[in-house]
């Protein structure tokens, strides 16, 4: 049966991708209440490593890994490459001495070691003493508890991780109580500064966006437009000589690149070039969320057989449903700006269409939220395999493009 994993992305001080966490999604039923910690991280750790899909899922950063008690009694993590992983010691591990023992073993082989789920007690001073790094549910952990624990944790060379940040003043109160590493989705939404004009820049930007969205532009008129701009042909050339075409002769003129990819795919990087533009203020994992989001919707569409049509309109659905938190402007007023047909703006709007369970399912994925993530799959009439194929896809083609 085919194990499902998906990912969260973990960015540093300066919102740069530092690792992702990686996440059992279950298999068969998906009833993860019903897998043990054990079950869950071995499936885990199987389906990344020994499938090799993990280059593809980590992006060539760390990946930080749940192990429980029993796995880190079995050495479990010894099997996987240091510079891969991050071993997540589980809140309710206990500090015997064989649990020290290991830690202190997988310390000096130079495994990177964090304290899951942190809540100070004077038993975890051994692990203290070995961890690199602490994690803190800033949003369980009530804020007298909070301030008394960050204390604490000064005598401690530890590097601290804030989990479940999903606002930018979380971010920055996190940042001025110390932490180091943001765990959460607080970059996909706008930052709260109020309505202000866009500018002229990203008004061009889109506006060219709008053109290359309308279905009467021209391929001739494409093709001028990347003849005009010396970045989008550098990208251009750049993309189609990359390993995920796995071409055998170069690409070396705009000419040759048009006819390779064809219209379609043609005015398809365009806007993602547009798009990665848009959001050249903030960080880079904004735009490799999109384009997963893209082309896993898009993927999703096509397993579904639905028409050609229907799945380029859920790929747009997907790149540009952070328009709002790129331009920290309002969604309804972006569209405006941008002539998608009408669904497409009424899901992106936050509306039910037929569209919408394609943008809540992958978001519930993102942020592991089991429910109602089943309900969607047999909504849409999908299988495990169809889901995680699709993922896949979708986290090699934005690491690629990206």
């Amino acid at each position: 049966m085919e194990q499902f994993i998906a990912r969260q992305p973990i960015l540093d001080l300066h919102k740069r991708l530092y690792g992702y966490e990686l996440l059992y999604r279950g298999a068969g039923d998906r009833v993860l209440g019903r897998v043990s910690g054990e079950q869950a991280t071995a499936s885990l750790l199987s389906s990344a490593f020994l499938t090799g899909d993990i280059e593809n899922i980590s992006n060539n950063r760390l990946c930080f890994v749940n192990f429980t008690q029993e796995l880190l009694e079995k050495n479990l993590p010894f099997s996987f490459p240091k510079n891969k992983i991050v071993v997540e010691i589980l809140e309710n591990v206990e500090p015997t001495a064989k649990i020290v023992a290991v830690c202190r073993m997988l310390r000096e082989r130079g495994y990177t070691l964090a304290l899951d789920d942190f809540v100070y007690h004077r038993r975890f001073e051994p692990l203290l003493e070995l961890a690199q790094i602490v994690k803190i549910d800033i949003r369980l952990t009530p804020l007298n508890t909070l301030v008394r624990t960050l204390n604490l944790l000064k005598n401690h060379k530890v590097k601290l991780l804030a989990e479940r940040v999903e606002h930018d003043d979380e971010f920055v109160l996190a940042n001025r109580m110390g932490f180091s590493y943001f765990q959460g989705y607080f970059f996909c939404r706008p930052e709260p500064i109020g309505i202000v004009e866009i500018s002229s820049m990203k008004v061009n930007l889109l506006r060219l966006l709008a053109e290359v969205t309308q279905k009467g532009t021209s391929l001739e008129r494409l093709r001028d437009i990347i003849a005009s701009d010396v970045a989008i042909t550098y990208k251009l050339l750049r993309f189609l000589n990359s390993a995920y075409f796995y071409r055998l002769q170069e690409v070396k003129s705009v000419m040759h690149a048009v006819a390779y990819l064809g219209e379609k795919e043609l005015r398809r990087f365009i806007m993602l070039v547009i798009v990665s533009g848009l959001a050249s203020e903030k960080p880079e994992e904004l735009v490799r969320l999109v384009l997963v989001r893209a082309r896993f919707c898009e993927a999703l569409g096509e397993a579904m057989a639905l028409s050609a049509r229907k799945c380029a309109d859920l790929y747009i659905i997907g790149l540009f449903s952070l328009l709002d938190a790129m331009l920290d402007y309002p969604m309804a007023e972006i569209l405006t700006k941008v002539p998608v047909g009408s669904l497409i703006k009424e899901t992106l709007q936050g509306k039910s269409t037929l569209f919408t369970p394609f943008l809540r399912l992958v978001e519930l994925l993102e942020r592991d939220q089991l429910d109602g993530f089943g309900h969607i799959q047999q909504q849409l009439s999908l299988t495990d395999e169809q889901i995680r194929t699709a993922y896949l896809e979708a986290v090699r083609y934005a690491n690629h493009l990206a």
